[in-house]
């Protein structure tokens, strides 16, 4: 099932068991889809890594948020920003471990021969397309920094 179609599915249930902050979230990524669905100039398909890059969007932006607002003191809004997080993040693939990262990126760098930080565009350029969805950039990044210094 495409994963517009599981959102459908799953703000009807949330309607259904009343889980309102659930169906904010539900709600959010419907509207982003949506909007990157009728942006696309007539094409009506979106693919999976479009999928997945908005979500990841949507994830880093409630991490943000969730960040200024425990900074200032709105527990509140924290504890909101973080749970519509999490309702986000569980539509993205399994993220990978320390372990599994740092084999992948292992892999990338003795692949594209890379010896120093000076090649760290060079491999991140492959590690950003092979591991989009599985982690987070930032990860990707300090990884591929740390196995190159």
């Amino acid at each position: 099932m495409a994963l517009f179609e599981k959102i459908n599915e799953d703000i009807k249930s949330a309607m259904k068991a009343k889980d309102a902050d659930k169906l904010t979230a539900l709600r959010a990524i419907k509207s982003e889809l949506l909007l990157l669905k009728t942006s696309g100039g007539g094409k009506n398909e979106i693919s999976e890594e479009e999928e997945i890059k908005v979500l990841q969007k949507m994830v880093k932006q409630r991490k943000d948020s969730a960040e200024i607002y425990k900074s200032q003191g709105r527990d509140d809004l924290y504890m909101k920003e973080i749970k519509e997080a999490e309702f986000i993040q569980a539509y993205l693939p399994e993220q990978m471990s320390d372990e599994e990262l740092e084999n992948a990126v292992k892999k990338i760098i003795a692949k594209t021969d890379a010896s120093s930080i000076k090649d760290m565009g060079k491999v991140m350029g492959i590690a950003s397309k092979e591991l989009a969805g599985k982690a987070e950039g930032k990860l990707i990044a300090a990884k591929v920094r740390e196995l190159l210094s």
